[in-house]
């Protein structure tokens, strides 16, 4: 990738942009006052963002309780898919809930999304179990993956 990516912590004034990018990439897009709390009122949630020339091109949001954390979502711009972009937000995810104390972090993906599942198991994901009909667009399967943290 040419451009610089940096990732850091999602801030308010970015809802705008990563709402732009959840109603590109998801066909159930969570809702605008669904990030606001997750940013405002979760004592759990951790969100950060991945920017290239100040343009929000990827987020990730992390749910970190005691020891195990869990990502809520995560996505890359269409136009930046397989250029590292994902791997940036997946790394400092991962690091970031090392850092809250998590020893394990888990995830939940479509089944038929062999792109996102080939880039979990890069990072030590493993398959977990199989949760029925967990999307409510399409009733399709998701499939569980769950990695350790190492030190």
């Amino acid at each position: 990738m040419e451009e610089v990516v940096q990732v850091r912590l999602m801030e308010l004034g970015d809802l705008k942009q990563v709402m732009e990018l959840e109603e590109e990439c998801f066909s159930t897009p969570w809702t605008y006052d669904a990030y606001f709390n997750e940013l405002t009122k979760n004592q759990f949630a951790y969100y950060i963002v991945a920017e290239t020339e100040e343009k929000v091109v990827g987020y990730c949001g992390l749910w970190v309780i005691v020891d195990e954390a869990h990502i809520t979502n995560i996505a890359v711009s269409p136009s930046l898919r397989r250029q590292g972009v994902g791997e940036y937000i997946l790394r400092g995810s991962m690091e970031m809930a090392k850092t809250l104390g998590a020893e394990k972090i888990s995830l939940e993906v479509r089944v038929s999304n062999d792109p996102a599942q080939k880039l979990y198991r890069k990072f030590g994901f493993q398959d977990g179990g199989i949760r029925k009909n967990y999307y409510t667009d399409n009733q399709e399967n998701a499939l569980v993956m769950w990695a350790v943290l190492n030190e």
